[in-house]
């Protein structure tokens, strides 16, 4: 097994929405606003090459909405999703799996694109799409808090494909082992039945935390972002998660911080926090 890092595209978000309740002159020391009050934000997904099996783990924003909607959200860097599917080595049509944490736009857009000709088209079309029932209905029936974040040209496109999969539920939060080899972590805070992988990969457990745990400034448990749709649920989550995570000295693969790609944890007299701050190139080495 090989993992890679493919980054998608960098955005910015408002810091207060990012970080609730919490005052910004706390959440400012480590997520530092911008002149609107924005933050660097990553949308960075993973690649895990698995025999013949070639799974992606989310998609990013994708590039097919108008000026407008991007407009809102601060782009910045050169990244896109193909192009560092390209610099792995791999192509679009390569990818045999795309599992999607959530539905929320910034990680399932990039799997929907507009082809030359201006149409729609999924971007990895020799793929299995893989979602669950529970968050399906949810997004495709959406309440009015999240209303904007599923969009539906990202999903109907994928349901019509014929090629939209879902995962086998457990009666547990905990599947052990799903149909693509590797353990999910189904969460409701932040929105229904999110998936966080968990990844058995030499020797390590490599999790990607998606919206569990969008920077490593939110590693406090009060720092909740203001998206949740469950706050109280997304504190009892993460303080069974982090404490897990420090345990079991869990690599952490950060979707959302733009400047800390990996994280290790510890436990100390405040409650879990960060041990140390990896680069990314760091998967390739363990």
């Amino acid at each position: 097994m090989k993992l890679h890092a493919i980054e998608t595209g960098n955005f910015k978000l408002d810091g207060g929405a990012m970080f609730g309740v919490v005052p910004k002159v706390l959440w400012n020391r480590t997520n530092p606003a911008d002149d609107k009050n924005r933050i660097d934000l990553a949308a960075r997904s993973l690649l895990i090459e698995d025999g013949d099996r070639l799974i992606l783990i989310d998609t990013g924003m994708g590039n097919k909405q108008d000026e407008k909607f991007f407009s809102h959200f601060g782009l910045w860097g050169d990244h896109s999703l193909e192009k560092s599917i390209h610099a792995a080595g791999f192509s679009c049509a390569d990818i045999t799996d795309v599992f999607l944490t959530h539905l929320h736009f910034d990680h399932c857009g990039g799997a929907v694109r507009k082809n030359s000709t201006g149409s729609v088209e999924l971007t990895f079309p020799n793929a299995r799409y893989w979602s669950n029932q529970e968050h399906w209905t949810w997004a495709t029936q959406p309440n009015a808090r999240e209303k904007a974040s599923f969009l539906k040209e990202n999903l109907l496109p994928i349901e019509e494909s014929g090629q939209l999969k879902f995962i086998t539920p457990s009666s547990k939060p905990f599947l052990e082992k799903s149909e693509l080899g590797f353990g999910i972590l189904f969460v409701d805070g932040h929105t229904e039945k999110q998936m966080i992988p968990h990844i058995s990969f030499k020797g390590k457990t490599v999790v990607f935390a998606a919206d569990l745990l969008p920077t490593a400034g939110h590693l406090p448990l009060p720092y909740v972002m203001g998206y949740d749709i469950r706050p109280l649920e997304t504190l009892k989550e993460k303080r069974a998660f982090l404490t897990r995570a420090a345990d079991d000295d869990f690599l952490l693969f950060m979707q959302h911080d733009a400047h800390n790609p990996l994280l290790r944890l510890q436990h100390t007299e405040k409650g879990v926090r960060l041990l140390e701050s990896l680069p990314k190139e760091s998967l390739l080495s363990l």
